[in-house]
């Protein structure tokens, strides 16, 4: 599924069409801390990109906007949700893996002790946050049958959930998500599909 830029799209008559955003760039985005809920700001960077995700995804008017309730998500959201009339709303399914007492340490340093990020003791279990986050996305979507919405949340929420809707994207690890990226899924009754990934807005 090639990256690229989508026209306006209306939600199906009998689903959801759904915008899964990554979070704009933050200062710590190229650190190559663990993350998680660290609750940084964007950069300029960031701003800007949220800016571009205001003009491509608030223009198609979608219903609802939710966000993590991390800060990073919720400034991401802002502008998509001022642009379609909207108030952002959070859902903390949505939020950023927890790396327990790994927060804020390098990735390296951790897979250098411990193999994988996910072999850590208290990282929480990649299944977890799998299962959360489709739980959170199918009610927010089943909730607005035959609207759009908009969800931004992180890299490490969004490339299982994507997975795991769409098995044959392969390793959740090497799916690509970019800072200010969408990824656009269908939801119709029970099942899901990925129609793109890893869209960027066009630049003014």
């Amino acid at each position: 599924m090639a990256a690229g830029t989508s026209g306006e799209a209306t939600g199906p008559a009998d689903g959801t069409l759904v915008y899964l955003v990554r979070h704009g760039q933050t200062p710590l985005n190229e650190s190559g801390v663990l993350r998680g809920l660290l609750d940084p700001p964007l950069d300029e960077a960031g701003h800007l990109q949220a800016g571009r995700l205001g003009a491509a995804l608030g223009a198609r008017m979608p219903s609802v906007v939710v966000a993590s309730p991390l800060l990073r998500a919720r400034q991401t959201a802002e502008p998509i949700a001022d642009r379609a009339g909207r108030d952002v709303t959070t859902d903390r399914r949505l939020l950023d893996r927890d790396y327990g007492q790994w927060t804020g340490t390098g990735r390296e340093a951790v897979v250098a002790q411990w193999g994988s990020v996910d072999d850590a003791p208290g990282v929480e279990p990649l299944p977890v946050v799998r299962e959360r986050a489709v739980r959170g996305l199918t009610d927010i979507a089943q909730r607005s049958r035959g609207g759009t919405v908009v969800v931004v949340s992180h890299d490490a929420v969004n490339r299982p959930l994507l997975v795991a809707f769409d098995a044959g994207l392969g390793d959740p690890g090497t799916l690509p998500q970019d800072n200010g990226c969408f990824n656009t899924m269908e939801l119709r009754g029970d099942r899901w599909t990925v129609l793109s990934v890893n869209e960027l807005p066009a630049e003014p």
